[in-house]
């Protein structure tokens, strides 16, 4: 298994859509970088936010997970509250190859910040718009900039295809668009 370099990328993403919209450069002149990288590809995050939230007293249940814990906000700049989190999505729509795994690690301008990025890894022949969880971990408020770089994908290519991918056994996330919650 080998970590996949910009050539690839580009090419997956130009004759198969594996990255929609693609941007085929670094762009990054007053803005947090996104576009494909040596080794990766910044994705973007989108302007559609699910802000943590206690209003309800809810309990946080993995199995019985309720939207009234959190506030949907379409808006440039999502503040994300101290201690909290916020749910958001990738502009880009991903296509993920059979024989590649896809891993995610946070942009380093945001966690200098203690602001941390999560995301599971993209499985093989998984598509559409990736959840991302920010955590801010800090006791002061701290600010999110849509459309501008969240984190990196890196691209794993298999010696070989798995013999069940995330396709074929029809994963509960396959073809998400917008913010998802979690599914059990």
């Amino acid at each position: 298994m080998s970590i996949k370099p910009d050539h690839w990328i580009r090419q997956q993403a130009e004759e198969h859509g594996m990255i929609e919209p693609f941007v085929d450069s670094q762009k990054r002149e007053g803005i947090i970088s996104y576009g494909v990288s040596s080794y990766g590809y910044d994705a973007r995050v989108s302007d559609e936010f699910m802000i943590f939230t206690n209003v309800d007293n809810a309990v946080v249940d993995p199995k019985n997970f309720s939207e009234q814990t959190f506030v949907n906000r379409k808006t440039d700049v999502c503040i994300i509250p101290p201690n909290s989190f916020v749910l958001a999505r990738t502009v880009e729509y991903f296509r993920i190859p059979r024989d590649t795994l896809v891993v995610c690690l946070g942009k380093s301008t945001y966690a200098r910040c203690g602001i941390i990025v999560n995301v599971t890894p993209l499985e093989p022949e998984w598509e559409g718009h990736v959840t991302l969880e920010f955590s801010n971990t800090t006791p002061l408020p701290a600010k999110i900039y849509a459309n501008e770089g969240a984190c990196q994908f890196l691209f794993f290519q298999g010696d070989e295809a798995p013999q069940v991918s995330y396709k074929d056994r029809a994963g509960k996330y396959m073809g998400q668009t917008g913010v998802t919650l979690p599914r059990l």
